[in-house]
């Protein structure tokens, strides 16, 4: 395969297409009851694996992309914060599609939809496995039949997080760009009068872009390699599923001709337990989370989002009927206590660029 189109910001992955991701740490739910969204603790820190070509096994090498440290057991979401200009997103777990539970494609399809609609979805918890809610992602080891993978193809052969962004056709961009031109216009004149009609006839500073055409802000990788004697085949993580939340996704409104034929960007992403990803990189994974109990107890804020101008996606019975890692690892030992009702919070709606991430075989 031939280098993709992705670059890391930071802990940002940046796709063809300005597609922005970011891996979030975050409370784990209990595995009973339908629960808000919970808090973001930080993001997963995430290097390159052509950085550390002397200590990550082979078989990663083979398929390139990025890593990033996970406990077992430990929940996180994916922020889709900063993307733009419209997108689809495929998100696979164990190249199954988290959308639809369908098998790894490199296409987009309708019936069922395989893929996250960006921006309008800001954000994704889980695997769409219930009307107008989502099963937690939670990092689990492979060979025990846990993983979403495991329980939806019958086998563990991939595990990690799978990325690939589309943008829209040419034309169909240009129009949207088009669009957004004239409406930024328009907003800044209607700014513009109101400025002069409340502050003495003082006009507003002219020139400045909307801020929908900033350009991204890209970092360089900086992590050096660390070296080692040998390779040894590394403990490989997946995810499976954890407690339910309320949180859509989003069915698409534009007919699927909209979108390009072939996606700007690729990654795959594999997940390193924190005892690999200190002998891989030399660095020491960020510690467990903060325990949830005392997260509440301190009456800090968990969300609620809701967009009316959408419509929630059917789940599929494939990811429907995936069971919780507890089923594997047994009942959660960390007691639960559920926020107030005054900790839920409603939502509503540069620099050089880094090294490009290469992509492999998967």
């Amino acid at each position: 395969m031939s280098t993709s189109d992705v670059r890391i910001d930071g802990n940002c992955l940046v796709l063809g297409g300005g597609v922005r991701v970011r891996f979030i740490r975050t409370l784990r739910l209990p595995e009973s009851g339908t629960h808000p969204l919970p808090p973001g603790l930080g993001e997963f820190p995430v290097r390159r694996v052509a950085d550390f070509p002397d200590t990550v096994p082979p078989e990663w090498s083979a398929r390139g992309g990025v890593m990033l440290p996970v406990y077992l057991r430990e929940a996180m979401w994916l922020s889709f914060s900063g993307t733009v200009e419209p997108a689809a997103l495929q998100v696979g777990v164990g190249k199954v599609c988290a959308v639809s539970g369908e098998r790894w494609s490199g296409e987009l399809t309708r019936k069922p939809q395989n893929y996250v609609v960006l921006p309008r979805q800001p954000w994704l918890d889980g695997i769409n496995s219930g009307k107008g809610t989502v099963r937690q992602f939670v990092a689990v080891p492979l060979g025990m039949g846990a993983t979403v993978e495991g329980q939806v193809t019958g086998e563990e052969t991939w595990g990690g997080v799978q990325l690939q962004s589309f943008p829209l056709a040419d034309g169909v961009l240009q129009a949207w760009r088009e669009e957004q031109r004239v409406r930024a216009e328009r907003e800044a004149r209607a700014r513009a009068a109101t400025a002069q009609a409340g502050y003495g006839g003082m006009p507003m500073p002219a020139g400045a872009p909307p801020a929908a055409f900033d350009a991204p802000a890209m970092a360089p990788a900086t992590a050096a390699p660390a070296s080692a004697p040998s390779r040894p085949r590394a403990a490989a993580m997946g995810l499976g599923v954890g407690g339910t939340m309320r949180q859509e996704v989003y069915q698409d409104d534009r007919p699927l001709s909209d979108w390009a034929k072939t996606p700007a960007g690729r990654v795959f992403v594999h997940l390193v337990t924190p005892p690999e990803w200190r002998r891989i990189t030399g660095e020491a994974a960020p510690p467990s989370p903060v325990d949830r109990a005392a997260y509440t107890r301190a009456g800090l804020p968990w969300f609620d989002y809701y967009d009316d101008g959408a419509d929630d996606l059917a789940p599929t019975d494939s990811l429907g009927g995936v069971e919780p890692v507890g089923e594997w690892l047994g009942d959660d030992s960390v007691p639960w206590q559920a926020p107030g009702a005054h900790q839920v919070h409603p939502l509503g709606d540069a620099p050089q660029p880094g090294k490009p991430v290469a992509d492999g075989d998967w």
